[in-house]
């Protein structure tokens, strides 16, 4: 994958709405980079996602977490589909993001070093997971540092998946 100082982490869009989206601010950003010489800011694809969400006023259900490192540092952003943000040490979106927020509010400490961060965001996820039947199965996990981005997928499977039969017998009908 090629490095971008932002990444789209987090996507629940109904159709193809966040791929579209990304794939939209990917290019533009692209260009803003040949234009300028220089790499774009995290803030500058926030600026350009926010003015495509609010030309559509919510038509496009994308609900996204930006998330980057640039000459500012890191930053993390939530974009709700209207075109709204906001910047906070830490996020959620989505149908489970009620749950993975009180993970967050009850864990969250400044300064914490990697491992931590990425133990909190698991328990975060799954506990939107466990407590909602439409948030998956598996926990992904984007670690984005200055220079590079790594994505755990899946981090850890919290819920396999049946695999058909319940070994009940009904007759149809």
């Amino acid at each position: 994958e090629v490095f971008r100082p932002y990444q789209i982490v987090c996507k629940k869009s109904t159709g193809s709405s966040g791929i579209n989206a990304e794939y939209g601010i990917s290019s533009k950003m692209e260009l803003l980079k040949l234009r300028t010489g220089r790499e774009g800011r995290v803030v500058s694809a926030l600026r350009m996602l926010k003015q495509y969400l609010f030309r559509y006023q919510g038509y496009i259900s994308a609900a996204l977490v930006l998330g980057g490192v640039d000459v500012n540092g890191p930053a993390l952003y939530t974009v709700y589909p209207h075109g709204s943000t906001d910047k906070l040490p830490y996020v959620t979106m989505g149908s489970g993001s009620l749950a993975a927020m009180s993970v967050f509010e009850d864990g969250f400490k400044m300064g914490m070093n990697e491992e931590e961060a990425k133990n909190l965001v698991f328990h975060a996820i799954r506990a939107g997971i466990v407590n909602d039947l439409g948030s998956g199965s598996n926990v992904d996990i984007t670690v984005i540092r200055k220079g590079n981005v790594e994505v755990f997928r899946p981090y850890q499977i919290v819920c396999k998946k049946s695999t058909g039969s319940s070994g009940i017998n009904a007759e149809y009908g």
